[in-house]
């Protein structure tokens, strides 16, 4: 049976005894070993699964906070921006709790399995002809009005969810990683295992935060954030960890998401290879203790698949022929 996250560390998370835990059973996903990798990386390496999660990405953690606090300040409503994971995840606590979410999204930007499982929900999804960006501000001016309460990683209930899986990694490995590296789009994810670390005693895992060189037009559409409204705190948690940032290609990108399903069975959406790109770019000293966390599934954005996986090969029902094809 999985713990919520929000029984599983509610003395470390803002609940009171009057907040209505709005849940779907996420957190306390797989830690898992890498162990082809880690021979070719010479490091241990371990894949924190975050596409576990109820609604197939990291987001739920924050969501689950965001969204009960958010019913027990007594909002009408949760809206948010997104380019897809955010707005799957408020969409999925506004159901459970039984109030509407509202998701301002940029036009032509959201990949179609996230947009499909955002209108399932029953969300109230608004295209914006313009960038991430300009839908965060309109987000936070409507927000501003009172009635609806903001959901993105501006609100720091988010972040106090996102912290918790750094105290599932602590926990299982029985002491921090030597590094973790993990995506970096808006920051907001960074910024809470930072936060973590400061909360626990002991010496803190070095942060790798990993970014696409081309912010506007990478193929990663979750990391297509041009100003990430966290730089600020993620230069912060990054200095105090002695962490750093690494910039990639989308060839770079592509690449460790291709290794990553074929060497160790795991398909993740594009953005959620970043952190594996950046391990292979600048690896850590030989031996070291590695997290990677893989952010999302794979089944976020099955049509990215094609751009690497190979197609089907079309035979006759024949044995031959099918033999000579496998080979």
């Amino acid at each position: 049976m999985v713990i919520p996250l929000a029984e599983r560390y509610r003395d470390r998370l803002p609940f009171t005894d009057a907040t209505p835990v709005v849940s779907l059973g996420e957190g306390s996903t797989p830690l898992l070993p890498a162990p082809r990798l880690s021979r070719r990386l010479g490091v241990e390496l371990w894949l924190k699964w975050e596409a576990a999660n109820p609604t197939g990405s990291f987001k739920d953690r924050g969501m689950t906070v965001a969204v009960s606090k958010a019913v027990e300040e007594g909002a009408q409503a949760i809206v948010c921006a997104s380019t897809g994971n955010t707005a799957s995840s408020a969409a999925a606590y506004a159901a459970r709790a039984g109030i509407p979410a509202v998701i301002l999204q940029p036009k032509g930007a959201v990949a179609s399995a996230k947009l499909a499982q955002t209108r399932m929900y029953g969300a109230r999804i608004l295209e914006l002809r313009g960038t991430f960006d300009e839908a965060l501000e309109a987000a936070r001016e409507l927000a501003a009005v009172g009635t609806h309460s903001l959901v993105n990683s501006l609100n720091p209930h988010r972040r106090e969810g996102q912290k918790t899986a750094v105290f599932e990694i602590v926990d299982e490995l029985g002491g921090a990683p030597d590094a973790v590296y993990l995506p970096y789009g808006g920051g907001g994810n960074t910024t809470a295992y930072g936060q973590a670390f400061l909360e626990l005693d002991g010496r803190p895992s070095r942060l790798v935060a990993a970014e696409a060189i081309d912010r506007a037009g990478t193929l990663a559409s979750a990391i297509r954030i041009s100003e990430p409204v966290h730089a600020a705190s993620v230069q912060e948690a990054l200095e105090r960890t002695g962490g750093h940032v690494v910039t990639l290609s989308d060839d770079e990108i592509l690449a460790a998401w291709h290794d990553l399903a074929a060497s160790e069975g795991l398909f993740c959406e594009l953005c959620s290879a970043a952190g594996l790109a950046a391990l292979a770019k600048e690896p850590p000293e030989p031996g070291a203790t590695v997290v990677c966390v893989i952010t999302g599934h794979g089944l976020k954005d099955p049509e990215s698949a094609g751009w690497l996986a190979p197609p089907p090969v079309v035979v006759d029902p024949d044995p031959e022929a099918i033999a000579e094809a496998a080979s």
